[in-house]
C-alpha cells in the first residue's frame, strides 16, 4: 500500500508512523506513486480533492478510486454539509476523472477510532457508485477490514445524502464528547 502526498517525504515519515495490523506493507510517496495502485483511496480535504485527482488522472483511468470526502464547514460547535455542484464530492471526482469507477464509502467513521487499533469499532459503512463491480470491489475491502460491515446502498446518486450525513454525525459527536458510528439494524 502506498500513502501518497504531493510531498512524498511527509507520505513517507507518516508512513513509517503507522501501526499495521496483518499482513502488507506501508510505503510512502507522491500521489502519482500512490495512484498506481489498483484501488486508490481519496482521503484528502474536500478543497483539494478534485485537484488532487486531476493531476492524476490519467493513472486513474478504469481504476477503482474510493472517495471518503466530505465538503463540511464548521459553524459555531458544529458542522454543516456544503453542496457542491453536482451533489457531492464523489461525483466531482468521477466528473474530474470520469474514465475512474468512483465510489464512496467510509464517510461515517470516526477517525480518533479508525486511529485507535483498540478501539473495537463496530461500524456499518454505507457504499455508493455507479459502476456495479466497483462497489463490490469496495464492499470486499471493507468487508476485510476487522469491525467494519459493507453495506451497498445503490447509486452516485445517493452520495450527497450520505456525505451530508457526516455533518450530523461529527456534531453529535462534538455536542456528546463522544466517538459515536453509524450501525445500522435489521440487516442480515
Amino acid at each position: 500500500m502506498i500513502l501518497g502526498s504531493r510531498d512524498a517525504q511527509r507520505a513517507s515519515e507518516t508512513a513509517a508512523g503507522l501501526t499495521l495490523i496483518g499482513s502488507g506493507s506501508v510505503s510512502g510517496g507522491t500521489n502519482e506513486d500512490a495512484a498506481d495502485a489498483d484501488v486508490v483511496i481519496v482521503a484528502t480535504p474536500w478543497d483539494s480533492a478534485v485537484a488532487t485527482v486531476k493531476d492524476v488522472k490519467a493513472r486513474l483511468e478504469g481504476k477503482v478510486v474510493v472517495s471518503m470526502v466530505n465538503a463540511l464547514q464548521k459553524q459555531g460547535r458544529e458542522l454543516v454539509p456544503l453542496f457542491p455542484p453536482r451533489g457531492s464530492m464523489a461525483a466531482e471526482i468521477q466528473a474530474a476523472v470520469p474514465g475512474a469507477r468512483v465510489t464512496g464509502a467510509y464517510h461515517h467513521l470516526p477517525a480518533a477510532d479508525m486511529e485507535n487499533l483498540d478501539s473495537d469499532l463496530n461500524a456499518d459503512v454505507v457504499i455508493v457508485g455507479d459502476d456495479a463491480d466497483a462497489r463490490r470491489t469496495t464492499v470486499e475491502i471493507t468487508d476485510a477490514m476487522s469491525g467494519l460491515r459493507a453495506v451497498e446502498a445503490g447509486s452516485l446518486a445517493l452520495a450527497g445524502a450520505v456525505e451530508s450525513f457526516t455533518a450530523v454525525c461529527i456534531s453529535i459527536n462534538i455536542r456528546h464528547k463522544a466517538h459515536t458510528y453509524v450501525r445500522l439494524a435489521g440487516l442480515a
